[in-house]
């Protein structure tokens, strides 16, 4: 039984998972039937947006109604996104569609580990069925781009989000005939208020963010507007969760030292992942003049060891103490950043795949022991909002790395043209010969090596500092032993 549940929730985080990637190659063709091109990157970022917002609504839902029938009602959505984006006519009906998608996968992530944490008691079983679901995501990374070219050149654009459907559908069916739970029959009370004031607020906050970085215009009333609605809209949040008996996001999970850490921790792991996925085809393609392919492949090792590293993660819990694996997880993390720290236009490319590598391995190993530290640190009663509040924080983590990355970008560029003189550089052309002057293109290089030099050196201090937050996670001998008991025995 607990195989066809788990084949169940691997095939739905697959499409899930999917959905973040597989529309990047299919983006020409979309916007050449659609138009409004101008408009492609809210095809990606509605869809991020609407899984963050929704991550902690549906893991209290799970909490208060059960897991299954929120992640049926989830998978029902997902589903009925896809149908629709699949149908869609214009460029606008396309990214309302992608929210609705969002909406859905927004359950599987938080639901699915949760679920896991239910299904499994003991340590070394939770740890290797929470890799196997870490190490879909990973594959999903290298398996979207591929599938949706493939698609798109055998049949059309459209089947990348049809091809959801009869997948999800056997997903559906599987956990509704296997899955069985017991709910104790209680009138939940449901917190109306505080859902739609942290839904607005969080909305209004990654809209701010991510227009932010695409304008760099930081100093605009739309942004400023933004950012102070977005303030009183977490007060408002604050005192209304402090009334409410049922809470959204009960404010004693921002006490607990372990959910606080790992939270902390996965907003930083996660910059270092975004700032990688951004700008190394950059530094690629702008700094050592390959190609868009090569420079393509040369993010593949991250997602394969990173499949790798969460399954040796599920092995090594029985050997070593799961706040070990973390340190020793952002331990690799930290040394790979400092391999890319030290890059310059004349490192081979071998250097370059195993620094991509080691930053795959340290995410594959802890990501599922966080959600192991999180399952151990609460009531079974709080497990879906407190690794919902994990998968959100994961998500945010993308949005606010890319604002705040951009932005060092973006007036490192500034910067080092002004010293050179060279303000009229346009950094949108191609970086191959041709396309540029020979002595611009010269120019160009050395830029952009600045640009992306000053991105690995912020990457590098947020994986200094998770290293050193790790420890904070590793007691005295007593409490870490007490800990481990209560881990090993769920």
């Amino acid at each position: 039984m607990r195989k066809k549940i788990m084949g169940a929730l691997l095939l739905v985080t697959v499409l899930a998972a999917m959905e973040g990637t597989i529309v990047s190659t299919a983006v020409p063709r979309i916007t050449s039937d659609l138009s409004g091109i101008e408009l492609v990157s809210w095809v990606y970022a509605i869809y991020m947006l609407a899984t963050a917002v929704s991550a902690p609504i549906y893991g209290k839902l799970a909490d208060l109604f059960g897991r299954k029938k929120v992640m049926l009602m989830g998978i029902i959505v997902f589903l009925a996104g896809s149908a629709l984006c699949g149908l869609a006519q214009s460029m606008g009906q396309l990214i309302l569609f992608r929210a609705i998608q969002g909406l859905g996968a927004g359950a599987v992530m938080p639901v699915t580990m949760t679920i896991i944490g239910d299904l499994y008691t003991e340590t070394k079983d939770r740890a290797k069925a929470q890799g196997w679901i870490s190490a879909v995501w990973g594959v999903a990374g290298v398996l979207g781009p591929l599938m949706g070219g493939f698609l798109v050149d055998t049949l059309s654009w459209r089947y990348i989000f049809f091809l959801n459907i009869p997948f999800g559908l056997v997903a559906f069916i599987m956990l509704a005939a296997n899955y069985k739970e017991d709910i104790e029959k209680v009138k939940p009370y449901i917190d109306y208020k505080g859902a739609a004031i942290f839904s607005v607020g969080t909305i209004a906050f990654l809209y701010a963010l991510l227009e932010g970085s695409q304008s760099q215009d930081w100093s605009s009333p739309v942004i400023i507007g933004l950012l102070i609605f977005t303030l009183l809209a977490y007060i408002g949040f604050y005192g209304v969760e402090r009334r409410s008996p049922e809470p959204l996001i009960p404010l004693h999970l921002f006490s607990n030292r372990n959910i606080s850490l790992i939270n902390l921790l996965t907003l930083l792991v996660g910059g270092v992942v975004i700032s990688i996925t951004v700008y190394l085809p950059i530094w690629s393609q702008g700094v050592m003049g390959k190609s868009a392919t090569e420079a393509g492949f040369v993010l593949m090792p991250m997602p394969v060891c990173w499949t790798l590293g969460a399954i040796l993660s599920g092995q090594l819990v029985e050997r070593m103490k799961p706040n070990w694996i973390i340190t020793l997880g952002t331990g690799i993390v930290t040394a790979s950043s400092l391999f890319m720290f030290s890059l310059t236009a004349d490192s081979p490319s071998a250097f370059i795949y195993m620094a991509t590598g080691m930053v795959g391995l340290g995410m594959g190993l802890i990501t599922p022991i966080f959600m192991l530290t999180i399952q151990a640190s609460v009531q079974q009663k709080e497990r879906g909002v407190a690794v919902a509040l994990n998968t959100f924080t994961n998500t945010f983590s993308q949005t606010l790395g890319s604002a705040i990355f951009g932005t060092i970008f973006n007036l490192t560029l500034l910067s080092e043209a002004a010293k050179k003189g060279e303000r009229d550089l346009n950094f949108n052309a191609s970086f191959s010969e041709g396309h540029v002057q020979a002595d611009k293109l010269s120019e160009m290089h050395g830029i952009l090596a600045s640009g992306v030099h000053a991105i690995h050196g912020g990457m590098l201090l947020a994986a200094a500092l998770s290293f050193l937050i790790s420890f904070a996670l590793i007691k005295r001998k007593k409490a870490k032993s007490q800990n481990y008991r209560y881990l090993k025995h769920g």
